[in-house]
């Protein structure tokens, strides 16, 4: 028997672990990988973007917008920041206020392992979780026997890059105890678009240009790539989240807006695609389809140039697919937190089970905003624990 069990050994996992750790609770995380972390040391490209200098509700996406607000005000990106400081860790700030180690990766999952470990958490990895029942007390069935606590944490993370040992046990556990889990899909995720568009644009892979990305009704002002099968960048990655496939993405590849363009005289002989090239990659300028960019600026009226400019603003493409969870870097929906404590992260019909990190419904902007969840959102739970053993135990003393 033990107070809380973890299921998941990533970055909410570990968070949460620790967290009831240091408050003196006996805690046991179970990780089915050899080891914890492992997609927290291929985040943002080794080096983890661990969080972002503002974090806000409008940063994440939940049929219940407002669930984020009490966790991510309890534990900040300031507080996590703190702890990257006390274990010495280099980083430095990118655009759009990500933060990033300035080493490994490899560093925040040793500073959250070092958390677990000098706050007496019993780390199990290797251990794949099977079932979780409840009587008086959960009971926890593992390929290395059953455990009994008298708490349960659900921190098992999505269904995003299942090589490294995603699955859908979260829901699966949810599901039988009763909670709703809102439909899940791939989400900050490439894009692959129509036929039409690979064959117009497909020799273009490789290339990158600003644009403004715009999937119902939210915009990203970010790079773009193209791919062989369709888009990818971080302005598509975002948007991507937005969107209900099949949909369609609108993109302006002029983001600093068209006004250079007005200096372009009338008797200019070059082709409009040449001038384009100057404010778009030229490889995109020379594939674009309007037959306007294959005319002379001087045989054509302004109105004519400036209409063939503005279908450079408003290019609404079909997107018939995603490149699934293996290339989502999140999942889109899960556990419905409207059956959650936004304070606790306690489930509402089930007390002592408890649900956080990216097995909920709560999905963030790319940028950091993932990870500051699983931080907010562990401690959340974590202190919740606390208080719950406290009084349980308070009550059995007074009996």
């Amino acid at each position: 028997m033990t107070d809380v069990i973890v299921l998941g050994g990533g970055a909410a996992g570990l968070m949460c672990a620790a967290t009831a750790g240091k408050h003196g609770l006996r805690t046991i995380l179970l990780e089915h990988n050899a080891t914890p972390g492992r997609k927290i040391r291929i985040s943002g490209g080794g080096r983890c973007n661990f969080t972002n200098r503002v974090v806000g509700a409008r940063n994440f996406i939940s049929s219940n917008q407002h669930f984020v607000q009490s966790a991510l005000a309890r534990y900040t990106p300031d507080d996590f920041i703190a702890l990257v400081n006390r274990y010495g860790i280099a980083w430095h700030e990118k655009t759009l206020g990500q933060l990033f180690c300035d080493g490994s990766a490899q560093q925040i999952i040793d500073m959250l392992v070092d958390e677990c470990v000098s706050a007496g958490v019993e780390l199990r990895c290797g251990v794949t979780v099977n079932d979780v029942d409840k009587s008086d007390v959960f009971t926890v069935r593992t390929s290395d026997g059953y455990f009994e606590s008298r708490t349960v944490v659900l921190a098992t993370g999505g269904l995003s890059i299942p090589k490294l040992g995603a699955s859908g046990i979260a829901y699966r556990i949810a599901r039988k105890f009763g909670l709703a889990v809102v439909p899940t899909k791939p989400a900050l995720v490439p894009l692959i678009c129509d036929d039409d568009f690979a064959q117009s644009y497909g020799q273009l892979a490789g290339v990158s240009t600003p644009c403004v990305a715009t999937a119902s009704g939210v915009s990203f002002a970010e790079n773009m790539l193209f791919t062989h099968r369709g888009l990818s960048g971080p302005a598509i990655l975002q948007a991507s989240s937005y969107l209900n496939i099949p949909d369609s993405v609108e993109l302006d590849l002029l983001p600093a807006g068209s006004a250079a363009f007005d200096d372009v005289p009338q008797s200019d002989k070059r082709l409009v695609r040449n001038i384009a090239s100057e404010h778009i990659p030229s490889r995109l300028a020379s594939a674009w389809t309007d037959p306007r960019f294959s005319m002379p600026r001087n045989s054509i009226s302004a109105k004519t140039f400036s209409e063939a400019i503005s279908t450079l603003r408003s290019w609404k493409i079909p997107v018939v697919g995603t490149e699934g969870y293996a290339k989502a870097e999140v999942t889109g929906g899960g556990i419905d937190t409207h059956g959650l404590s936004s304070k606790t992260m306690e489930a509402r019909s089930v007390p002592g089970l408890y649900v956080i990190g990216e097995c909920a419904d709560v999905t963030g902007w790319l940028g950091g905003y993932n990870f500051q969840w699983a931080w907010s959102s562990g401690y959340a739970a974590g202190i919740a624990l606390r208080d719950r053993i406290s009084a349980s135990s308070s009550v059995r003393s007074d009996l």
